[in-house]
């Protein structure tokens, strides 16, 4: 479409209807940030508040949160737990987010007690095709 910003959408990684992105680390572990999509939709972003390191999440808990120029956003765990990891680069430097979501904008791992739960949880989130999808791409 004419005019309309192109949301890059990485066919590597796992999407939530939520806009966070999901890539796997290792056996156990992913790495989470917010899309392309949703950096682009929150404008400049301005501070972020990460989860704190060896906290338990649940899947659908507000465990982060973002604030751009324009609104203040809850990021959801998209997959239950554990944070082993944060992003503390992003406190010095929330603009990140929107330079390089999907790399150096990270924003929390997890990491899970077997491959097996990571696999089939990971099974249940959005391909490429389905975030394409849930963004009308």
């Amino acid at each position: 479409m004419k005019g309309r910003p192109v949301t890059r959408t990485p066919e590597e990684l796992r999407y939530t209807e939520e806009h966070e992105w999901v890539r796997r680390t290792s056996p156990t572990a992913v790495r989470v940030g917010i899309t392309d999509y949703a950096q682009s939709q929150l404008g400049d972003v301005v501070f972020v508040q990460l989860p704190d390191v060896d906290n338990d999440v649940t899947v659908g808990d507000s465990i982060a949160e973002v604030e751009s120029t324009k609104s203040v956003s809850d990021i959801y765990a998209p997959l239950s737990g554990k944070v082993v990891a944060v992003n503390e680069d992003l406190v010095q430097s929330p603009e990140t987010l929107n330079t390089d979501p999907y790399e150096a904008g990270w924003l929390f791992e997890l990491a899970f007690d077997d491959e097996a739960t990571l696999d089939s949880v990971l099974g249940e989130l959005l391909d490429a095709a389905g975030y394409q999808g849930v963004i009308g791409g």
